[in-house]
């Protein structure tokens, strides 16, 4: 027997971001939208926990411990008392190291699918209180849809939203998440950083459905620190948004560049152009919301 669930990437339509807090780590006030780029996990009983990876950038994909997959079945089989005795198989699609959670995403999978697989039936609630444990965007992996997300952004507010288009840009290499948050610190060091607030018009665009007014409230606290580290994502940006999109930012902490269009042709047209541009890697078109981790099969 084997059991296979799809989980979706997420981009974050609002990143606001605190001063570092005495644990280490920033407040969020960020609103994640889940979006159809998936990762799919599948789990097959083993003599000894093992990880393997296939798709675009499997090769940069962590086979041992350290892989948050991994992670999940270990934490899982700790709390139900038995072996993590499974052979934890990823279909590799979304970015990697992008800013899109598809680490985070392929742990709430993992959980899921060892969930299922072994029949334990664990209360949602547990599962989720699990996917903090092991990172801060894993419970919103689990989650899906759009929902506003707070401390370090895994306190959860399903929040309502409309349909919408994007293109996303993968850039050549990725962006440490730590590193990224080092340079928020440089860069405001010494500046009074206002506690993150979710954004009323933010919020009220986002369940609107209307892209035009989404794109002036799109904002990402990070983006600052990713440009700084990765100057030429302003390439990217301006090749995307000469290409009539109607708004441009860095997903999460980067480097994939997410841009907002009104339709499917219009995604196909930005894609294009960015891709004719030399400013990134490849593209991406997909919409969302989109549920969040889903068992396919058992």
């Amino acid at each position: 027997m084997s059991v296979t669930v799809r989980v979706p990437a997420k981009v974050n339509v609002q990143l606001g971001v605190g001063a570092a807090r005495p644990d280490g780590f920033h407040p969020l006030a960020t609103v994640f939208l889940a979006v159809s780029l998936f990762d799919e996990v599948t789990a097959t009983p083993a003599a000894e926990p093992t990880v393997t990876c296939e798709g675009p950038d499997a090769d940069q994909v962590p086979l041992d411990r350290s892989n948050l997959a991994a992670r999940a079945a270990e934490a899982l089989a700790a709390r139900a008392g038995i072996e993590p005795a499974v052979h934890l198989h990823i279909a590799k699609n979304i970015p990697v190291a992008g800013g899109m959670a598809g680490g985070s995403a392929d742990g709430a999978a993992a959980l899921l699918a060892c969930d299922t697989l072994w029949g334990l039936d664990t209360p949602r609630t547990e599962l989720l209180a699990i996917c903090a444990e092991l990172g801060s965007d894993v419970p919103f992996s689990l989650l899906g849809g759009a929902a506003l997300g707070t401390g370090r952004g895994e306190l959860l507010t399903p929040v309502d939203a409309g349909s919408f288009h994007w293109v996303f840009a993968v850039a050549d290499g990725g962006l440490s998440t730590p590193a990224v948050f080092r340079e928020f610190d440089r860069l405001t060091a010494g500046a009074s950083v206002p506690e993150p607030e979710p954004s009323p018009e933010l919020l009220a665009a986002l369940a609107s459905g209307d892209p035009d007014r989404l794109a002036p409230a799109l904002s990402n606290g990070l983006q600052a620190a990713s440009l700084s580290l990765r100057p030429r994502l302003a390439d990217t940006f301006a090749a995307g948004l000469g290409a009539g999109a109607l708004a441009a930012l860095v997903s999460g902490s980067g480097p994939t560049t997410a841009f907002l269009v009104r339709d499917e042709e219009g995604a196909a047209k930005v894609a294009a152009a960015l891709e004719a541009s030399g400013t990134c890697r490849t593209t991406r078109t997909a919409s969302g919301p989109v549920p969040g981790a889903t068992v396919l099969s058992a």
